[in-house]
């Protein structure tokens, strides 16, 4: 159920013939109250799809009434008309729902440079159509609606103390960070105001969503919105609803990690000791932007000198001839030479860990990666066709 799971919401998923398969492709989300209160993050790429503009304005009074998202077109690039295609998508959305279209989040997902005049048709005329749909069990339809290359529908449930936080996303390609990596609802009937929603998202996001690079490329379309219905009349403590939130994307980001395109391997690279958090963020990522490590697993070659080419990229503090290197387990390398025999490690299971030891402080980042291989090169190079 995901985003209805929570009391107080409606969603429903249809198709409106965006995806040349036929499917799902237009969803709907809604809260019903009795507070609108909401939070978002966006892309941080400076070249941000229509609906992103139109939905950083939406938020800025922190109330939203719907989330509409429509897969099968980016709508992004599309010029004057593309931003008029999102705004009246939005007051197709207020009329049909009876509120202001300054309270309704627009997303989309596809093809960048794709939003015609047909694309608008659809995407409008089919408000009215998944307005009628509106249910609340309609979560796990409104989850598939917004898939593109995703090869499954990803949704997440925390329960709290008298209060539930719901989640969907969509996401398999384009994912690195920006405080945001892909398409996200997540709902809650927990009672809370839109600065402490914005608190807890920036919080949880930072440390899940914004951990995610699959493939090191950053969408112009990425949005996390959290709504709040109030409908529990539960007021959680903050602490307490931030971890529940951090919970659900942190699963919600495993299940975009798991769905990479064409990855045969989920690589948690783990860079501990390190002199700041940000460094170890740093270390763990300039790793798994390696083409040569992620091709390396892809062989299932524990190749750790990849790793270290990698670390010694980042302008982290640390000591080139101090650093240990664990893959699945095994220490392939300490103080920055071979250690334990390669052949003990194991890379024929999908999870990977990759443990980096810079033993220069006490803190610690992981990131979550994945593979590079010949599927993942094959279905990026005829997305567009």
């Amino acid at each position: 159920m995901s985003v209805t799971a929570p009391a107080g919401f409606e969603a429903a998923g249809v198709a409106r013939g965006l995806k040349s398969s036929g499917g799902l492709d237009l969803a709907l989300v809604v809260n019903r109250g009795p507070s609108n209160a909401a939070a978002a993050v966006f892309t941080s790429n400076r070249c941000k799809a229509n609906p992103v503009l139109w939905s950083e304005k939406v938020i800025e009074d922190g109330r939203v009434a719907a989330v509409i998202l429509n897969s099968g077109g980016a709508n992004c690039y599309t010029g004057a008309f593309g931003f008029q295609t999102t705004h009246a998508t939005a007051e197709a959305v207020a009329e049909a729902l009876s509120v202001s279209a300054g309270d309704v989040v627009v997303c989309s997902t596809g093809l960048i440079g794709t939003g015609d005049q047909l694309f608008r048709d659809r995407v409008v005329g089919g408000v009215p159509v998944v307005a009628e749909a509106l249910s609340s069990d309609g979560g796990t339809d409104a989850a598939l609606a917004i898939m593109t290359t995703d090869t499954r529908s990803k949704e997440a449930v925390f329960e709290g103390a008298g209060y539930s936080i719901g989640g969907m996303a969509k996401g398999a390609g384009m994912l690195a960070p920006g405080l945001a990596t892909m398409l996200v609802v997540i709902t809650t009937d927990a009672d809370l105001p839109a600065e402490s929603l914005d608190s807890a998202l920036r919080a949880a996001t930072r440390v899940t969503f914004d951990r995610v690079d699959s493939d090191g490329c950053m969408s112009t379309n990425d949005t996390v919105t959290l709504l709040a219905s109030g409908a529990s009349g539960t007021v959680p403590d903050l602490a307490d609803f931030t971890a529940g939130l951090t919970a659900v994307c942190h699963d919600l980001a495993l299940l975009l990690q798991g769905d990479a395109e064409g990855a045969s391997h989920d690589i948690t690279i783990t860079t501990t000791n390190a002199a700041s958090e940000d460094e170890a963020v740093t270390v763990s990522r300039a790793v798994s932007r390696s083409n040569l490590f992620k091709a390396a697993i892809f062989g299932n070659d524990p190749n750790w000198g990849r790793v270290l080419a990698a670390v010694g990229t980042t302008d982290a503090e640390f000591d080139p001839y101090n650093i240990d290197v664990t893959i699945n387990g095994v220490k392939i390398c300490r103080a920055g030479e071979p250690f334990e025999d390669r052949d003990l490690i194991d890379l024929a299971p999908r999870a990977v860990s990759v443990l980096i030891d810079l033993h220069v402080g006490a803190e610690t980042a992981s990131i979550y990666t994945n593979d590079l291989t010949h599927d993942y090169v094959h279905e990026n190079s005829a997305y567009a066709s």
